[in-house]
């Protein structure tokens, strides 16, 4: 009892509760905090009261290590403060030159955001940078022609239609100029004088100097140098000699028919119109043949000595003709007729410039610029006025587009472009202006829907139609596109829907120098034979309209002396407007749309003699003009 009273004594002395607490406090230390609820309250006091404590404590010191570090961060703001602001900046720069160049360069993912049914059936416009507007009548078939065009860029497929689909091509060659036998002595009874003032531009001119050699040829008369017309359209004062080559002219067809530059003096000064002896259109029948001529003209001839051909034009038909008359046709278009020097030397620069080469590639170089593609003084004189010119590598290739979009085309048409009410009304204007007859026509006729029109095919080909069958048929966007013709009607906000797949669109005015082009302003029809140089000596030439002089007489100068090596793209207008009526109805895919327009081109390239009645400046392919070898 001593033993454990005394025990309990120590425990409820002040000495011995010090002790426990001490030992308890050290036990317990370690132990879970729950386990201490179960001790006596004054116990569980005393460990709140050092709990708080503690926690009061290391309150304190992480204030104190808080307070340190925001100190150092409020430092290093301040210490990359200028840092921080230009980051920023530069991210939102990067942002909008981002959104700026993804407009520049990707224009008709932008603009073609609508569904595809809407875009097919619906005439799209919108704003250019010159604030006119911008017509799409196919934003679908564009936005799936510039992927397909990308598609293409990064397989580096080069289109098949850079070359000729057929071989048969290559087996016909030139040979108008043979020499046949020809009575020598006809020229002694020479029955008068033809004199002929030509109208129309350069081409229509062309072919009514050839048509008066054959129709001299034919009355067995002297033809005096033709003359031209000064036309109110065209405003050109040139003559036969500011084109081409009097002396040589005369020189090739000496065998052929007697040429002189003048009308004698005594016949001079006659009243033609007096006499009889002038005719006009009105007095022939279009495409007449050569028993009219000699019924109705030579009997005038043989009187008066001397006929005139008033405003002379398509006035001599192709069939029936003796066929020495068809190959004089062509003798006089394709070996006769040479460009005077300034115009091949001007035609020979824009050439190189185009290709980034001074050496001539065929027979067409030749025959159409002369010695001007191979002087060596040219050629030097090219080397040092640029760097970018590679004369030592291969010639950049290029295709020449014939786009027959003037205002006066789009406007006789009657067609619907797309552009609206003020496109309708602007044109209206021009034809009351411009064509009075058309109009009087008109107004006598039962009307025909643009529509109607344009599935007849009457109807020119837009920029935008050109760019995409240029894109069916596989031509990348990286292609040089040399543009031939008059102004464009629209300019470039209608030529955007073009430039947006093919960038390199370029001109003779781009290329040449406003000094190099002085000596031919306000000389439309010499500026015409630039055109007709660039478009024939071409690797590939393609054309809207089978109708344009121009397009006609160079396809036959690529057919006559391209040796199969000239590839022509003749798109048929009319089955065009149903391949795109398809693609109003219900959308068209691309490979559809592909498909048909290259099956529709490569139709129109199959090699065909010369039909019956057919232009023998379009289509030489006849044992008049060229010899066939097996």
């Amino acid at each position: 009892m001593g033993k454990s009273g005394s025990k309990q004594g120590d425990a409820n002395s002040p000495c011995g509760s010090f002790k426990y607490q001490f030992r308890y406090q050290k036990m317990v230390q370690g132990s879970d905090p729950t386990k201490g609820r179960r001790v006596s309250g004054g116990v569980y006091q005393w460990d709140k009261l050092e709990l708080f404590n503690g926690l009061r404590s290391n309150s304190m010191k992480l204030g104190s290590i808080k307070g340190a570090y925001v100190g150092k961060r409020h430092t290093w703001i301040r210490k990359h403060f200028s840092s921080i602001v230009f980051t920023l900046l530069l991210m939102g720069f990067l942002f909008l030159l981002d959104s700026l160049m993804g407009s520049i360069f990707e224009p008709s993912v932008l603009q073609s955001n609508p569904p595809p049914k809407k875009l097919s059936t619906e005439t799209e416009m919108f704003g250019d940078k010159s604030g006119k507007n911008v017509v799409q009548m196919y934003g679908h078939l564009a936005s799936m022609a510039s992927s397909a065009l990308v598609e293409r860029e990064l397989k580096q497929e080069e289109s098949r239609f850079w070359k000729e689909s057929y071989r048969k091509a290559s087996l016909w060659s030139p040979c108008a100029d043979r020499k046949e036998s020809r009575n020598t002595g006809s020229f002694q009874s020479n029955t008068g004088y033809i004199l002929v003032s030509a109208n129309g531009g350069l081409n229509q001119q062309r072919v009514a100097v050839c048509n008066t050699v054959a129709v001299a040829s034919l009355l067995n008369a002297t033809l005096v140098i033709p003359r031209f017309l000064y036309s109110n359209v065209w405003k050109d004062p040139s003559q036969f000699g500011d084109i081409y080559q009097e002396d040589y002219f005369m020189k090739t067809l000496k065998d052929e028919v007697n040429i002189v530059k003048d009308l004698p003096p005594h016949l001079k000064s006659l009243n033609f119109k007096e006499i009889g002896s002038l005719i006009t259109d009105a007095d022939l029948t279009k495409e007449a043949t050569s028993v009219e001529y000699i019924k109705k003209i030579l009997p005038i001839l043989s009187k008066n000595g001397v006929v005139h051909f008033l405003g002379y034009g398509n006035r001599l038909g192709f069939d029936p003709l003796p066929s020495d008359l068809q190959r004089l046709r062509c003798k006089c278009n394709y070996h006769a007729l040479k460009f005077v020097p300034k115009i091949q030397e001007i035609g020979s620069l824009l050439i190189r410039r185009i290709r980034k080469y001074d050496e001539p590639r065929n027979k067409l170089d030749k025959e159409l610029l002369g010695d001007f593609i191979t002087n060596p003084r040219s050629k030097s004189k090219s080397k040092s006025k640029s760097n970018s010119q590679d004369t030592d590598g291969e010639p950049l290739k290029y295709l020449a587009l014939h786009l027959r979009f003037e205002v006066d085309m789009v406007a006789y048409s009657l067609c619907d472009f797309g552009g609206g009410k003020i496109e309708k009304d602007e044109l209206q204007t021009y034809r009351e202006s411009h064509f009075p007859l058309l109009m009087q026509r008109l107004k006598k006729s039962k009307p025909i829907s643009p529509e109607e029109l344009r599935i007849s095919g009457r109807c020119p080909l837009t920029p935008e139609e050109a760019a995409l069958v240029l894109a069916a048929l596989g031509f990348m966007s990286d292609t040089y596109i040399y543009l031939a013709g008059s102004q464009i009607y629209g300019g470039k906000s209608r030529l955007r829907p073009l430039t947006n797949l093919y960038p390199h669109l370029i001109t003779k005015e781009d290329l040449l120098s406003p000094n190099e082009l002085a000596p031919f302003n306000n000389f439309s029809s010499q500026l015409a034979a630039v055109d007709f140089i660039a478009c024939a000596t071409s690797d590939v030439f393609a054309i809207t309209d089978s109708g344009s002089q121009l397009s006609s007489l160079v396809l036959g100068f690529r057919t006559y002396y391209g040796g199969g090596n000239a590839p022509s793209l003749r798109p048929n207008k009319k089955r065009l407007a149903e391949i795109l009526l398809k693609n109003n109805k219900t959308v068209i895919n691309w490979n559809d749309f592909e498909a048909r327009v290259k099956n529709m081109i490569t139709e129109a390239q199959t090699v065909r003699l010369r039909g019956w009645g057919r232009s023998i400046y379009r289509q030489p392919r006849c044992p008049e003009c060229m010899c066939r070898f097996q």
